[in-house]
């Protein structure tokens, strides 16, 4: 009861840690029990904890003893896998090296042991409280769509993309792809002609897909893609906050060098997603079905690009929403703790 009272006299701090490819977004807010009272957000030029960060989460930590410091799980190895039943997780992934964790009693996110406690030691001088999965933000910044027909979602860093499955909110398939060892394997534009290599044959054979007869017949609808933006077929997602999605153009003028890098980070995630949907279509472990729509949470500032590869070259719908993971990150702490 007393420590009740006392939590009630103070605001909780809420500090959260994105760690992109070459700098730290920390996000905090601080909270009392009507709501927000202050947030700040700043961008260090650092993948680690240096002294100025430090500082700087400091300041704040100490204005309170109810702090809480949560950091968005980066790892290179982790996933989802559509189960929490114990005897099935082992026939989608080898789990014995890594922490998981069920959500919501239907599927289960995943990281490397190793990667958690090397996490733990380069915040050991503030302590971490919560690790949250980028598939867990996945399914919460999509919450008001994952729970309708079967989609694809995924979730755009800078330097990653989380990539699900999901239909009538169980997941089906999940991948984490990492766009910084793609760099590292093969060397993607802009030496070639890049228009010869955006080449349907190059794609998805869809002779090869195995998915049920019924979601076969829907290929006949493709003969119909222009109709899809009329105002009829895009109805059931015209609800206000979509309609940032459903309209979204790029408006960012770059640079003729920065809308070449653009151009090409935009390619190679287009490439690495085409290839998600392919291993989900042709892995045996998985219940295939048919994608047609494709929501993306933008947290990157990617171009217009994108939407028009898989639109063009996969005959997806796709959506995108634009996001702050420093903020979804600080969502999923206050549900947490009940906030």
């Amino acid at each position: 009861m007393l420590s009740t009272i006392l939590e009630s006299l103070y605001l909780k701090v809420l500090v959260n840690i994105v760690v992109q490819r070459e700098s730290t977004l920390v996000h905090i807010e601080l909270c009392s029990k009507k709501g927000i009272v202050d947030e700040v957000s700043t961008e260090f030029n650092t993948t680690l904890l240096n002294n100025q960060m430090y500082d700087f989460i400091s300041e704040y930590i100490k204005e309170s003893p109810y702090f809480y410091i949560s950091i968005l799980d980066t790892s290179i190895v982790q996933g989802a896998i559509p189960t929490c039943e114990k005897n099935k997780l082992s026939y989608y992934y080898d789990l014995s090296m890594s922490e998981y964790k069920c959500f919501d009693n239907k599927w289960n996110f995943y990281t490397a042991k190793n990667d958690i406690h090397q996490i733990e030691r380069e915040y050991e001088d503030i302590g971490i409280d919560m690790i949250f999965s980028p598939f867990v933000i996945l399914a919460n910044f999509f919450q008001d769509k994952i729970n309708n027909n079967l989609a694809m979602y995924a979730l755009v860093q800078d330097g990653f993309i989380s990539v699900a499955v999901f239909e009538n909110s169980q997941l089906l398939y999940a991948e984490h792809l990492d766009m910084l060892t793609g760099d590292e394997n093969e060397d993607i534009l802009l030496n070639e002609n890049i228009e010869e290599d955006l080449d349907l044959d190059s794609g998805i054979d869809l002779e090869d897909i195995d998915v049920d007869e019924g979601d076969i017949n829907s290929l006949d609808e493709f003969g119909d893609i222009e109709d899809l933006d009329s105002l009829e077929d895009i109805d059931e997602f015209s609800d206000n906050k979509d309609v940032e999605e459903e309209l979204y153009e790029s408006d960012k003028i770059l640079p003729e060098d920065e809308e070449n890098e653009a151009f090409n980070e935009d390619y190679q995630r287009f490439s690495l997603m085409q290839s998600a949907v392919a291993n989900f279509y042709r892995d045996d472990k998985y219940e295939s079905r048919f994608i047609e729509n494709v929501y993306i949470a933008d947290c990157a500032g990617v171009t217009n690009d994108l939407k028009k590869y898989l639109e063009e070259e996969m005959f997806f719908n796709v959506y995108v929403r634009r996001a702050d993971l420093g903020v979804e990150v600080c969502e999923l702490a206050k549900m947490e703790l009940g906030l």
